[in-house]
């Protein structure tokens, strides 16, 4: 188990060995969070994998959503590893071909683009702890800040709906910092400030970029270019009081 608040509900990893086309192994991670109200309330699941593509594990996610919704108020997660194990391939095999057509279709439109701004107490293994972010960044393939500048430590993100969620779920449950007696430790002390779906007077950030700034200005600076002007003003001032 990797926490056991009685507010949040259970976390936990399963790792489990799927045989492949060609008998190759695929190694899937599966991380359910299981809500107070579970049973009754899906779980969250976020699958990942070393041979997949993201693609793919988004869509073996899907899938399992899907099955968990038959489930709905009765334990599932045992039934659900055992879907996963018989179904794999053929999952793979049709997202192969979806994302074909998927790809053709979304290239027009900017649907369900979301931003996330993230408040972090403090780093203590501030390399470790931005390269974490970076990579998890890039795997979900969101764009955006994590900017330093004083004391304050806050994180932009901008993508796809369910990969803010996922990066969420990662943030809270991986062990990303040390705690004062060099022990590794998660994140505990990091505020959501706001999760809302990108208007069109929000710039796309193109990349994600690890910045420092000087003054608050030079901060302020960064979210008016990015057309996040009001973000800016609602949420971080009470930050620099």
């Amino acid at each position: 188990f990797l926490y056991f608040p009685e507010t949040h509900g259970i976390s936990f990893r399963i790792q489990i060995s799927v045989k492949e086309l060609l008998d190759k192994d695929i190694l899937l991670k599966l991380l359910f969070h299981l809500p107070v109200s579970y049973p009754s309330t899906l779980p969250d699941i976020s699958v990942n994998s070393d041979q997949l593509t993201r693609a793919h594990c988004m869509d073996v996610k899907e899938k399992l959503l899907e099955q968990a919704k038959k489930h709905l108020s009765q334990p599932m997660v045992h039934d659900l590893i055992l879907w996963v194990q018989q179904h794999l391939e053929g999952v793979i095999k049709q997202s192969a071909t979806v994302c074909n057509e998927k790809n053709t279709l979304s290239k027009g439109t900017e649907d369900g683009i979301w931003m996330l701004l993230l408040h972090l107490d403090h780093m203590r293994a501030k390399a470790k702890y931005v390269k974490t972010v970076e990579k998890w960044a890039s795997d979900l393939r969101l764009t955006g800040r994590l900017m330093f500048m004083g004391k304050i430590i806050l994180i932009l993100l901008q993508g796809d709906r369910s990969s803010i969620k996922e990066y969420l779920i990662l943030q809270k449950t991986s062990k990303v910092d040390v705690d004062s007696s060099g022990k590794k430790c998660k994140e505990k002390m990091m505020r959501i400030l706001c999760e809302t779906e990108v208007q069109s007077q929000h710039k796309r950030f193109q990349t994600f970029e690890v910045k420092e700034y000087s003054t608050p200005e030079e901060l302020q600076k960064e979210f008016e270019t990015a057309g996040l002007t009001t973000l800016f003003s609602e949420f971080v001032p009470p930050l620099l009081k």
